[in-house]
């Protein structure tokens, strides 16, 4: 049976740990405020885009950009899987590694060529103990203290100049989708070549100099801008997750904390009952 020391000493502990767990909690909280919103303005900018890109691809035909219709293979696959720096943030992380290996085990079997491009490094030490030997490269963005534009930019810069450099044939990356603090949906989205699908009610235009040229130029922003969204919605389902956990872990401190004061209290007592026993004992004994 545990002292009383050591049960103060784990009770003074854990105490010091929900004390943390709380402030993370807090920090979450504010943190996905903004993230929420930045992902809530970024959704009508990309449907709308999507749209302008499907009204342009509708008019073109089997000559329209490299990005559009591909290299006419599906060797060749590269899977951008994108996570988080940190931990502490429940099953975040795990639910897109999860959801890219159930993609890369698929496409091995089926005799496909495989490479990984991971974008935060949780991710990469999960993919790391099977897929290692499929890395092509890495994006750290443990410096970035607010993902913006410019991040996503570099992203696809580096996607698209492997495109181009023949070095594959499809691409998706995979992300979680925030829908609310104790919902975040894994996605896979296929980004080259571009996968457009037809509006019924899209309002067509006619563009100067032509829908091919527009579209080339077009085409690279839409990939960039798809690796934005997916940026904003991990950042929100990042802090919706760690808020949940860390919820999750204060309320585990708590209640560990009612039971070590329990044990304490009753481990206490009997110190006191055997002592009194004692006395009583070398009393009579006189």
């Amino acid at each position: 049976m545990p002292s009383l020391k050591d049960l103060k000493t784990r009770i003074d502990s854990v105490k010091s740990t929900r004390k943390i767990t709380q402030a993370m909690q807090m920090v979450a909280a504010a943190k996905l405020r903004r993230a929420e919103e930045a992902a809530s303005a970024a959704r009508p900018y990309a449907e709308r885009f999507d749209a302008v890109l499907a009204g342009l691809a509708a008019g073109i035909g089997e000559d329209g950009p490299k990005l559009l219709k591909g290299t006419g293979s599906d060797q060749t696959w590269l899977l951008v899987v994108m996570t988080s720096e940190r931990g502490l943030c429940g099953g975040f992380n795990s639910s897109i590694v999860r959801l890219a290996k159930a993609q890369a085990k698929k496409l091995l079997d089926d005799g496909k060529t495989v490479k990984i491009l991971t974008v935060g490094k949780k991710g990469r030490e999960q993919l790391r103990r099977e897929y290692v030997d499929h890395f092509v490269g890495h994006v750290d963005l443990t410096e970035v203290k607010r993902v913006g534009y410019a991040n996503a930019q570099d992203i696809a810069s580096d996607v698209l100049g492997r495109f181009d450099a023949g070095e594959f044939d499809v691409a998706m990356i995979y992300f979680n989708k925030f829908e609310s603090v104790i919902s975040q949906v894994p996605q896979e989205l296929q980004i080259i070549p571009a996968k457009i699908e037809a509006s019924e009610d899209a309002t067509v235009f006619d563009y100067e100099p032509g829908d091919d040229e527009i579209l080339a130029e077009l085409l690279p922003r839409g990939v960039a801008t798809q690796v934005f969204a997916a940026l904003l919605e991990n950042g929100a389902s990042e802090q919706g997750a760690r808020m949940s956990a860390m919820d999750s872990a204060t309320r585990n401190a708590g209640e560990m904390i009612d039971k070590l004061t329990i044990q304490f209290n009753r481990t206490r007592q009997a110190v006191i009952t055997n002592e009194l026993i004692e006395i009583i004992s070398g009393a009579e004994a006189l």
